[in-house]
């Protein structure tokens, strides 16, 4: 059977291969990393269900590789935490086979609150399960990039990972919010770690998989890595900011009591900054880069909102009050050819799409339309706005707003600037950023962050 696909050469047989069948499903997942949904067919009827990953461009010495997140998978399937099966992994080829497994990701979506709260409670007493493992027994160190053993190494390992990663996107680009995520990292380092523990690094709703009100299987460790147990807690905020399942109360409680490893809330508060700063770089390399593979709109959701998420999560840990300025008047006025580009992907091209990921690409063009539209119209205001702002930041008004952000990431490298001042207005420049991406903020409307007590 032949399927339409771009799978590098040699992967669907390496596929048929290992499923001992022939395939008879092939399908792109819609996802943020390349997936594909595949059936392999044996020859007395069973069907194997496969989840294929892979890797086009393997990077040498990759933290995140795709290996080594098969690698702590494996390491877990002999644990208690449920994990999916892996069915074959080819390091030639830089893919990786793994069960798909029952149930669904999307706990956001479910209405039954009730069910909400009995996944997220299973959720958390996995989590506990998978922090008091040990390390030994798990034989993941050579494939891990460090193993910290003071609360600074473990808070600022992935973020010194990340600068590492990207130190030559970073050369060339110089983002105020990111220096000052950075540098408040290192300043505020929690003083105390319970215990080392594998932490997944991006957990939370979305990266599990669960079937009525069980979690059915952990999955997504590409973040992977040694860490401090306040670290997942914090990433749980994170992931249920973009994901909202019921909210937070009470449920870092229940982690200390089934786990016995103790709540600490300020560092968790630290590590709902860090997640969203270490994730925040590559991020935004993807949106200044535009890489034409990558799902371009969703990537600015993650970068406009996630840059507000940031301020907010910063101000909350650092008590410092914010507001939320007023934006610029709406421009009614038509561009003639962003119209007609909407009319014949809305009218011609869309209705004859089939298939999700190609109705999800369909979808991108429109967003990427309308944003390159908003852009137009309100680029030259905000930049204004920004100037004037900056001017009282910096006391001089700078040439251009690109200038004045220049200057203002120097001050902050510097450490010249009242830390009050300089977050409530990079807050402001943030709330202005997203209310001009409108068109991809779509993607996650009305995210906020749930309180944790």
């Amino acid at each position: 059977m032949e399927f339409k696909n771009d799978l590098p050469e040699g992967i669907t047989d390496w596929v048929a291969k290992t499923g001992k069948g022939e395939i008879t499903r092939l399908e792109r997942h819609v996802a943020r990393r390349e997936a594909w949904v595949v059936d392999v067919t044996a020859k007395d009827g069973s069907v194997l269900q496969g989840f294929l990953r892979l890797e086009r461009e393997r990077q040498p010495r990759n933290p995140w590789s795709l290996a080594k997140e098969t690698k702590i998978i494996e390491a877990l399937g002999k644990t208690s935490v449920p994990v999916p099966a892996i069915y074959g992994r080819s390091d030639k080829l830089g893919c990786t086979l793994f069960e798909r497994v029952r149930g669904r990701s999307d706990l956001d979506r479910i209405t039954y609150e009730r069910q909400q709260r009995a996944v997220m409670e299973h959720f958390m007493e996995i989590v506990g399960e998978m922090h008091n493992l040990d390390l030994g027994e798990l034989g993941l160190d050579r494939y891990m990039a460090y193993k910290p053993t003071t609360p600074a190494e473990a808070a600022l390992g992935e973020v010194d990972l990340i600068l590492r990663q990207w130190k030559d996107f970073l050369k060339m680009y110089r983002d105020p919010l990111i220096t000052f995520g950075v540098q408040w990292l290192r300043n505020y380092v929690p003083k105390t770690i319970a215990r080392v523990s594998l932490v997944q690094g991006d957990t939370g709703p979305v990266n599990f998989m669960f079937d009525a009100d069980r979690v059915s299987a952990v999955i997504d460790f590409e973040w992977g890595h040694y860490g401090d147990p306040m670290e997942d807690l914090g990433n749980i905020c994170v992931r249920e900011f973009w994901n909202p399942s019921g909210g937070l109360k009470g449920l870092f409680k229940l982690y200390e009591q089934s786990s016995g490893i103790p709540y600490d809330r300020d560092a968790t508060m630290y590590y709902r900054v860090q997640q969203n700063v270490r994730g925040m770089i590559p991020i935004h390399a993807v949106t200044v880069m535009a890489h034409p593979r990558e799902p371009v709109a969703w990537f600015l959701a993650y970068r406009y909102i996630g840059d507000r998420a940031t301020c907010e999560a910063l101000s909350e840990a650092m008590d410092i009050p914010i507001d939320k300025p007023e934006m610029p008047a709406e421009d009614v006025a038509i561009d003639p050819l962003a119209e007609a580009a909407r009319y014949a992907l809305g009218n011609d091209v869309a209705p004859n799409v089939s298939g999700a990921f190609a109705q999800s690409r369909a979808n991108d063009v429109n967003v990427l339309i309308d944003c390159m539209d908003r852009r137009r119209r309100y680029a030259a205001t905000l930049a204004e706005i920004e100037r004037d702002e900056l001017s009282t930041l910096l006391g001089r008004k700078p040439k251009s707003a690109a200038d004045g952000l220049r200057k203002l990431d120097v001050a902050i490298r510097k450490g010249t600037l009242d830390d009050a001042s300089t977050l409530r207005y990079l807050t402001r420049r943030a709330y202005r950023d997203e209310w001009l991406y409108a068109p991809a903020v779509t993607l996650y409307p009305q995210r906020n962050w749930s309180p944790i007590d």
